[in-house]
């Protein structure tokens, strides 16, 4: 089967591409696509097994099945700024901020 895949900005200079489609056996889960991929580009196997992955805008585990035709978008994690306290959430925080302009 045919799986579409969308790279994030430093995975897509690592591949030389943002998108492209792999080939894969139709039991295949996204493991088997993390194991395709690192094949491909070894050099950036860490960045691949990091990345979040999506299907369908829904966050997968490695054990989830993949079928003909998905996209799978690998994301690789960003770090830096300050940290929402547990009880708050990004919405709270944005909301208010503009709330007090």
């Amino acid at each position: 089967m045919e799986i579409r895949i969308r790279l994030s900005q430093d995975l897509a200079r690592a591949a030389g591409r943002p998108r492209f489609a792999v080939t894969l056996d139709d039991s295949a889960t996204v493991a088997d696509l993390l194991a395709l991929l690192q094949t491909q580009f070894p050099a950036y196997a860490g960045q691949l097994s990091a990345a979040v992955l999506v299907v369908g805008g829904q966050h997968v585990d490695k054990d989830t099945p993949l079928h003909a035709g998905q996209e799978v978008a690998l994301l690789t994690p960003v770090s830096g700024g300050g940290l929402l306290p547990p009880s708050r959430s990004l919405f709270e925080a944005i909301h208010s901020s503009h709330l007090r302009r």
